[in-house]
């Protein structure tokens, strides 16, 4: 594999003054906390989904939110929104789309495919996933059963006629990164050891947030840490793969990080969606957290573009 090809300096450049989204005002689903953007962009609109909770750091319960742009940086929040919970104190985490190589959502049948993380705080019940549809992406099927347990923020890709799944394995500590197969996408295999792990010397402890494309017959992943060398904060590293389970790291990791110029981005710059745009680049829209002490799990939503042509 030649690595050269994708170990390239990453120039991911913030395109927007401030947050594409923020907490909600006083009473809002979403006024305490925000993070896991997952952006679906169809028919010249992109609407970004998005975790939103009320109550303090060990009280949230998150459901899952909607806003729409016409220019992919400007959001504003639907009338109907939040449009997605579980109920019974148990949280919508990380929803990722069914999506193909270049993150494009991917429809079967009409309906777009979601699978997200589900728990509860303080934690009481094991991380599962779940998966749901929607026809007009408002209006969401009831979520599934656990088709995953002990698992965290998970990818989707459909690569040919199979799914492929990458989580964050919540059940080891430090937690590391788990490969899955499925032929419909509901039924889940997945390989029996770690497809990454913490192991370069930014990483401190845990990884999480993995986000997989496909170009040119590789896999691409972009994933996030704690820092090292601040452990409140976090940042996001790249690696690649011929066969979606050995994977070599970027030897300059991490490719993107917090901005300690914008107040609202100064630790936190993870959970992030990415996909190509018509042009060429890569989008990319991630949740960041301000600076201790963490009244907010996190705070707002940002986005940067990559100005490479693959």
């Amino acid at each position: 594999m030649d690595v050269e090809k994708w170990f390239c300096d990453q120039k991911w450049v913030r395109d927007s003054e401030g947050p594409c989204i923020s907490l909600g005002e006083r009473g809002d689903f979403d006024d305490m906390h925000l993070f896991a953007p997952a952006a679906a962009a169809e028919e010249n609109q992109v609407r970004l989904y998005y975790c939103g909770s009320q109550g303090e750091v060990e009280d949230r319960v998150f459901r899952m939110g909607l806003a729409q742009s016409e220019d992919g940086k400007h959001f504003a929040k639907h009338a109907d929104t939040p449009v997605l919970e579980m109920g019974n104190g148990a949280s919508v985490l990380t929803p990722t789309f069914l999506r193909d190589g270049d993150g494009h959502v991917l429809r079967e049948n009409g309906e777009l495919r979601i699978w997200f993380s589900s728990t509860t705080f303080p934690p009481g019940v094991v991380h599962t996933i779940h998966e749901s549809r929607s026809e007009d992406g408002v209006s969401w099927s009831e979520p599934s059963a656990s088709q995953v347990a002990g698992a965290y923020a998970p990818t989707v890709i459909k690569d040919g006629d199979n799914y492929l799944m990458w989580y964050t394995d919540v059940t080891v500590d430090p937690w590391v990164f788990r490969f899955a197969e499925s032929v419909d996408g509901s039924a889940w295999t997945s390989h029996p050891d770690p497809v990454v792990v913490a192991d370069q010397e930014w990483e401190l402890n845990r990884l999480f947030y993995p986000t997989v494309l496909k170009r040119d017959g590789i896999y691409m992943m972009w994933y996030g840490s704690y820092q090292s060398i601040d452990r409140h904060t976090t940042a996001i590293g790249f690696a690649v793969s011929e066969d979606g389970v050995l994977w070599t790291k970027h030897p300059a990791n991490p490719v993107f990080g917090p901005n300690s110029d914008r107040e609202w981005e100064s630790h936190y710059t993870t959970s992030q969606s990415i996909h190509l745009e018509a042009d060429g680049t890569l989008r990319m829209y991630y949740a960041s957290r301000t600076k201790p002490p963490f009244t907010h799990k996190y705070f707002a939503i940002g986005t940067a573009r990559w100005e490479r042509a693959f």
